[in-house]
Formats: structure tokens, C-alpha cells, sequence
């Protein structure tokens, strides 16, 4: 059965990019986008991890992390844009398993995710909270590794990030990218394609 994690993040075309990377990756996904909610899954759903957003209205993520932390005893970690060393201390003293600034690539955070599991279930040494590894870098002329899979995974991707956005049904969000697709005058494939950079530049400047 397939660990369950809950992904908090206000910026919703962060957490639709989060949570499909770690969908694909084989998780079972919870998401939220505030802090209210995110409280609300993790005493009905009780998952094995949370990864949270610090700055977020309402309650933050320090706060859904003390509830997690002294209510169900849910292990958590930060996705963060901020890197200053008092952040980091206090995410420390919560008891954090992990942080990592943003941007973060999503290739890079499920072997990071994955090791966390494993070192809750006491197989491997727990990581260093701080930033995370730099991606490698590919050579002059050759794609990225990662980029056929974003490639084959920009139309679902694209309805998640709709849907997420608009608070719309799987249904409804297909319909409006084929809408946008038309308006455009491109096919399907190449407007999610559009999409998904877009939600990746966004991620990297959030």
C-alpha cells in the first residue's frame, strides 16, 4: 500500500505541481491549501508525511506543524522559500524531519521523500534539514532526464493544475484546455505543454 503524504502549500499551482510529481511517483496524495484544511486531513487521513509551506494566510506552517506534531504525531517537513537561519531553527525546535528552500525540483524532492519514509521506518540516517542537492546538470545539446517525463505528463498535469486553480471537476478542467487549446489554434498536447512550463517557472520563482 502506498505511503500517504499531505502537501500544504497557498500557491496552487505549486501544490498541483507537488502533488502530481509525487502522484507519479507511486504516493497516495493529500493536498491543501490552507491551513485549516490541511489540520482537517491530517486527523481524518492520519498520513505517514506532511510536507508543509511556511508563509501561508491564516494559519501558517508552523502552526499546522505544532498541531501535527503535539495532536496525532504526524512527522513533517518544510518546502520553504525562506533560507535564513532563524526560520530554519524554528523549524528545528518543531521537530521538523527535513527543509528545503525553493525552488525545488520535483525529481529532486521524491528521492528526498523517500528517504524520510525510510528513516521513519528506522532503515537509514535521517537527513540534514537545509538546502537540497543541486540538480545535475546535463550536458551541452542533451535534454534534461527528467524532461521526457514532463513531457508525456503535461496533459494530466495541465487538468491538475486547472482544476486546482479554478476548483473545477476533472471533466470541466479537460474542457477549458481544450477551449484554450482551440482559442490558440494548437493542438491539445501543445497547450497543456504551455501550461506546465508556465506552472514550472512559477514554482521556481516561488
Amino acid at each position: 500500500m502506498p505511503a500517504q503524504i499531505l502537501v500544504v502549500d497557498d500557491d496552487r499551482l505549486v501544490l498541483a505541481t507537488v502533488a502530481h510529481g509525487l502522484q507519479q511517483a507511486g504516493f497516495d496524495v493529500l493536498d491543501a491549501d490552507n491551513g485549516d484544511d490541511a489540520i482537517l486531513l491530517a486527523h481524518q487521513n492520519r498520513p505517514a508525511l506532511a510536507l508543509l509551506d511556511i508563509r501561508m494566510e491564516g494559519k501558517t506552517g508552523f502552526d499546522v506543524a505544532a498541531y501535527l506534531r503535539d495532536g496525532p504525531g504526524i512527522p513533517f517537513m518544510f518546502l520553504s522559500a525562506f533560507s535564513d537561519e532563524a526560520t530554519r531553527a524554528q523549524a528545528r525546535e518543531l521537530g521538523a524531519v527535513d527543509y528545503l528552500v525553493k525552488p525545488i525540483d520535483v525529481a529532486q524532492l521524491v528521492p528526498r521523500v523517500r528517504a524520510v519514509l525510510e528513516q521513519l521506518r528506522g532503515t537509514v540516517a535521517t537527513p540534514k534539514a537545509g538546502l537540497a542537492p543541486p540538480a545535475p546538470t546535463a550536458a551541452p545539446g542533451t535534454a534534461a532526464p527528467n524532461e521526457a517525463t514532463r513531457l508525456q505528463d503535461a496533459l494530466p498535469l495541465a487538468v491538475g493544475v486547472l482544476m486546482h486553480r479554478h476548483s473545477l471537476s476533472r471533466q470541466q478542467a479537460l474542457q477549458r484546455l481544450e477551449r484554450m487549446a482551440q482559442e490558440q489554434g494548437i493542438g491539445l498536447e501543445a497547450q497543456a505543454g504551455r501550461l506546465v512550463s508556465a506552472v514550472e517557472e512559477l514554482a521556481r520563482s516561488g
